[in-house]
């Protein structure tokens, strides 16, 4: 268990916290790409890290983030028109371009130049996968990190998000323990997810890298084969899955908080070989136009009794983010941590844990924290990577010989990934 102090320093976020600081300096996922559709499309409001903001793309396609109320007398710039390269204030015209400049004051009298000297705050993008990270810290945006799927065409990506209806860390506590999915995720066909009924308590090793943990699961079977899984914390605040197996590709889930006690879910999957068949609409349809989820806490997950008994754990449905919800959610909107008993099915938590509050006590003497990118010679992520897979033994890392620790251990032989640059 963590102590109230603890729990405290890991789950708050807002501008001013220890944490809150340090995810500042990183880039976070904001919102899905296709929320701005194109050029001139209508605004939307985004709220992260506990600040109110609005997203737009200019006449240009370029993306804007900026805060929220317009300088002149805090209007709501969501409600703005977004016309001719910039965001225009509904109540007296002032008009913002991508990068929080004035561009018109158009209630001033002819010749004024008073929009020159102010400005709203304005946040770097960086768009991939179809999704929108934001870099909401000072001065110059680190690189963004080069893992294997940011150099995917976006054709063979996937993304969905939901709303959590609590703060972010038990969310992506959930993500790291692979116990649950013995239980939580169930269902009652005999022949349905066999390898995670045959070893319900999974032996654990974990190992601190470059990236954030990398956290392993073996579940021993019959005639001495082990069934490995593999999945990666990634500061500060996503994990890679082996999704489907991981044969093709895996999962990347990343929880932004909204606020202390509501996060974002965004659900990255990638294929290797081909692209997504736009079929896989079962992983977005669970959520209503504001991204809530349909089965929720007010109507109790929409539970069946009946279904629990004959179909599978939670009589909830096969929606993995409504199972995950309602594990989480449900233990209230931060959970005090001071009142948990762990075991030794929460090696993988704890250790994540221990990293967070590890990078969080070093950036506060000083250090920069983990898996923040500044020398390009280092940006190569491909081995925060998440597979999955049955092999003779249990020896895995001598089976994945390509799990290294640190972008300096990734083989020479192998070109870097390319990408990584910065859109402003």
């Amino acid at each position: 268990m963590l102590s109230k102090e603890q729990n405290e320093l890991i789950t708050r976020t807002g501008p001013g916290t220890p944490l809150g600081e340090m995810m500042r300096c990183y880039w976070v996922p904001a919102l899905q790409s296709s929320e701005l559709p194109g050029p001139d499309c209508p605004p939307v409001q985004v709220k992260i890290l506990g600040e109110e903001l609005v997203a737009f793309r200019d006449s240009q396609g370029r993306l804007g983030l900026l805060e929220e109320h317009c300088a002149h007398r805090g209007t709501s710039l969501f409600y703005g028109r977004n016309e001719e390269g910039g965001l225009r204030c509904i109540y007296h015209g002032w008009k913002y371009d991508v990068h929080g400049h004035v561009l018109e004051t158009p209630a001033e009298p002819a010749g004024s130049t008073f929009h020159e000297r102010v400005r709203v705050r304005a946040y770097a993008t960086h768009e991939v996968g179809g999704m929108i990270f934001a870099y909401l810290g000072e001065g110059r945006p680190p690189l963004f990190p080069n893992y294997e799927w940011t150099t995917i065409a976006p054709e063979h990506t996937f993304v969905a998000k939901s709303l959590l209806e609590c703060n972010y860390l038990q969310g992506l506590e959930g993500e790291c323990d692979s116990a649950h999915l013995s239980f939580l995720h169930r269902m009652l066909d005999p022949n349905e997810h066999f390898l995670y009924k045959a070893d319900t308590h999974p032996e654990y090793h974990t190992e601190d890298t470059d990236f954030g943990v990398r956290l392993i699961a073996l579940r021993h079977l019959p005639e001495n084969k082990t069934y490995v899984r593999v999945t990666a914390f990634l500061m500060p605040l996503a994990c890679a899955l082996p999704v489907g197996g991981a044969v093709d590709g895996f999962d990347v889930h990343f929880y932004t908080p909204i606020d202390d006690t509501h996060a974002w879910r965004f659900d990255f999957s990638f294929k290797r070989s081909q692209p997504y068949a736009g079929k896989d609409n079962r992983r977005r349809n669970f959520v209503d136009a504001a991204f809530r989820k349909l089965q929720n806490v007010d109507n109790h997950y929409l539970q069946d009794r009946e279904k629990q008994r004959t179909e599978n754990f939670t009589g909830m449905g096969p929606i993995f983010p409504v199972h995950d919800g309602c594990a989480t959610e449900t233990m209230g909107a931060l959970y005090d941590r001071s009142r948990e008993h762990l075991g030794s099915s929460d090696k993988a938590v704890i250790a994540m844990r221990r990293y967070l509050l590890d990078a969080i006590a070093r950036f506060q003497q000083g250090a920069t924290p983990p898996h923040v990118i500044t020398d390009p010679a280092l940006n190569d992520m491909r081995h925060a990577e998440s597979l999955s897979g049955i092999i003779d033994g249990d020896d895995w890392h001598a089976h994945y010989p390509q799990l290294v620790t640190s972008a300096a251990e990734v083989p020479a032989e192998v070109a870097p990934v390319s990408g990584g640059g910065v859109l402003f």
